[in-house]
């Protein structure tokens, strides 16, 4: 059955005419604080300077508003949120297995420098099949290897915790 009713489009960021609360705190483009002020004063003054009055909050009472330009305040956002992504980042992985060559360590080892080096967490995984399960010591022994093949400045964000597969720990850059 089709929809009868669309949702109203609501902007994520009023601007101008949109801002619908009576009187607004006013931050004008230098970052100066303008005081209180009616939103349609704050929208003629804004108009003088050929800019836009945006809402940054309406969570407050009176709402914040800033006088800027709305295409410069999405990009802004857009940054903000990007580098918020970024801080949490990614967790690349790596894996190694207990019989894995003193070469392919090595080759690993540049992966995880090179990842540590763009910011990333890397989760270092060595896996265990059948009776390796056992052997705790030697996986220890392995995971302590590999991490000293690593050439970059790292710290042990989680210790080495057993899972179902075998061992693993993160790894962030100093």
């Amino acid at each position: 059955m089709p929809q009868r009713f669309q949702k109203r489009y609501e902007p994520k960021v009023r601007k101008n005419h949109q801002i619908r609360a009576p009187r607004v705190r006013v931050i004008d483009n230098k970052g100066k604080n303008l005081g209180i002020m009616d939103t349609t004063a704050a929208i003629k003054l804004a108009q003088e300077t050929e800019l836009d009055l945006i809402e940054v909050t309406s969570k407050t009472d009176p709402p914040i508003t800033r006088i800027m330009e709305y295409g410069k305040y999405l990009y802004q956002q857009g940054k903000k949120q990007k580098k918020t992504k970024q801080i949490f980042g990614e967790v690349k992985g790596v894996r190694i297995g207990m019989t894995t060559s003193e070469h392919d360590m090595r080759v690993k080892a540049k992966m995880v420098d090179k990842f540590l080096k763009k910011g990333y967490k890397v989760r270092v995984e060595l896996i265990m099949k059948g009776r390796e399960k056992a052997l705790s010591k030697l996986a220890d022994k392995k995971i302590e290897e590999f991490l000293n093949t690593l050439e970059h400045g790292y710290s042990v964000e989680q210790e080495p915790k057993r899972h179902p597969k075998g061992m693993q720990l993160v790894v962030t850059s100093q």
